[in-house]
């Protein structure tokens, strides 16, 4: 699902986001990829239906353009495997949201412009092949002309749809991951005319003024409770002084 606006990768918004079926519809590269199946369908239900007649002198079938059956076989081979991979990349095409992995999302988009790339020039070559060969036809007896026209048209119908879808696959695969914003940290640049960090300054200080608490002294009358005796050199021996030791 191709974005136009907000964040995306390859072209598709990020994951986590809901899928708008009518926005998906209307989107150029799904309507482009739409009228490559339908283009595919016509040229080789064409050739399977109507791209073969039974010759009166011959009971083998033959194609009708100018007999060549490599011809219708190279068309019809063209054609199936166009149809069967339309349908297989518009899943892809809604699935491409969901994708939360940058490289998946990278390997599909160059999956897409690979084969489209490769698929245009091949409906190039069947474009040429069956011109040539038709203009070279001769014997038209029981041909119809409308189909192997059809056929032709469609062919060269088919080389602008698939050239239309490699360019949009190219498209996304060069606008990539660039359009997602990715948050980083980037540490600011130092102010040097400032002596702290901006986040550090400090606040303006207002100093106050110191008032010295006055205390009273004590009356000189009062006796000291925590005073020591005064020292005395006869200290008398506490405890029994009547004791004497046992002689024996």
């Amino acid at each position: 699902m191709e974005e136009t606006g907000g964040a995306s990768a390859y072209g598709a918004s990020l994951a986590g986001g809901g899928f708008d079926f009518y926005k998906f519809i209307r989107q150029p590269q799904t309507i482009v990829r739409l009228l490559s199946w339908v283009f595919a369908l016509v040229v080789f239900a064409c050739i399977t239906t109507e791209g073969y007649i039974n010759p009166i002198d011959s009971a083998k079938a033959k194609c009708i353009f100018n007999d060549n059956d490599t011809a219708c076989h190279y068309a019809v081979g063209i054609g199936v495997i166009a149809f069967l991979a339309c349908v297989g990349f518009l899943v892809l095409d809604v699935y491409l949201p969901f994708m939360s992995n940058a490289q998946e999302r990278k390997y599909a988009v160059i999956a897409d412009l690979g084969f489209s790339g490769v698929w245009t020039f091949l409906w190039f070559v069947c474009f040429c092949l069956l011109a040539s060969q038709w203009s070279q036809t001769r014997d038209i007896t029981g041909v119809l002309m409308d189909a192997a026209r059809a056929t032709v048209a469609f062919s060269f119908f088919s080389i602008a749809t698939w050239g239309i879808l490699a360019y949009f696959a190219l498209g996304r695969f060069r606008r990539g991951v660039n359009e997602v914003a990715i948050p980083t940290y980037t540490e600011p640049p130092p102010d040097l005319h400032t002596p702290y960090p901006p986040t550090y300054a400090p606040t303006s200080y207002n100093p106050t003024t110191y008032t010295p608490t006055t205390y009273t002294a004590y009356p000189s009358n009062v006796p000291d409770m925590h005073q020591q005796p005064p020292f005395t050199s006869n200290l008398q021996p506490q405890g029994d002084t009547g004791y004497m030791p046992p002689s024996y």
